[in-house]
């Protein structure tokens, strides 16, 4: 049997949308020399590098961006989903935006990525301090859990899970992180899957429910880069 290492980025790797911690990069470099390790985000591969690095999103087995729909190895692509949001749900996201109560916009709103998009009602432009002051707001009104759950409602060929600190990814049913599993050997491979949103409304939980369900791995469920370093440290080196 051999283990599989499968990490999230933001709030596992790095603070959300945060460059990694200089000393825990060196750190985790050496890691992926060791062992066989492979990422998962719901980011671009273009915000991965600029987040971890190029070195270190080269040296892992495989870079599973945008919950899996875009691949990427050795720093080339080796697959991507080409789907688009259709426009009546785009339209909805758009006056879901404008209904907010939040009173900032900095706009891109919307970002559309490979095979899924981001939306987000601060928006992506949003500096750190912007973000930080919605997601205290959300914290308390749990709008990106009310808005996921009414997308789904409306567009029930579609599906919305809460991700990172501000957004909301949103994809076809089945375009989840949980279709990695597809490139792993169950009779061989034990996952170690690391995340921080592993709630039911949060974007590792897909993951989680089929490594669980199909008896694949074990699940970590982390606050931080800090914390999945001390895993790591004390269970695996």
């Amino acid at each position: 049997m051999v283990y599989r290492f499968v990490f999230d980025v933001d709030g596992t790797l790095t603070p959300s949308r945060q460059k990694i911690n200089s000393k825990f990069h060196d750190w985790f470099l050496k890691f992926t020399n060791e062992n066989y390790v492979y990422l998962v985000t719901g980011s671009d591969y273009s915000k991965t590098v600029e987040q971890l690095g190029k070195k270190l999103c080269e040296n892992v087995e495989r870079v599973y961006n945008c919950s899996g729909s875009d691949v990427w190895e050795k720093g080339k692509n080796i697959n991507t989903n080409d789907w688009q949001i259709p426009d009546d749900a785009e339209t909805w996201l758009n006056i879901k935006c404008r209904q907010s109560s939040f009173p900032l916009r900095t706009g891109l709103h919307i970002e559309k990525r490979p095979g899924m998009v981001n939306f987000s009602v601060v928006g992506r432009n949003a500096t750190l301090g912007e973000r930080k002051l919605y997601a205290r707001f959300d914290s308390v009104d749990k709008e990106r859990i009310r808005i996921a759950k009414e997308f789904k409602i409306q567009f029930p060929n579609l599906e919305a899970v809460v991700g990172g600190e501000t957004g909301i990814d949103i994809f076809q049913k089945g375009s989840d992180k949980s279709q990695i599993v597809k490139d792993f050997d169950p009779k061989n491979d034990i996952i170690q899957f690391f995340g921080d949103a592993m709630q039911p409304s949060g974007n590792d939980y897909p993951l989680k429910r089929v490594l669980i369900d199909k008896d694949l791995g074990l699940c970590y469920n982390v606050k931080d880069y800090k914390h999945t370093w001390k895993i790591l440290k004390n269970d695996f080196t």
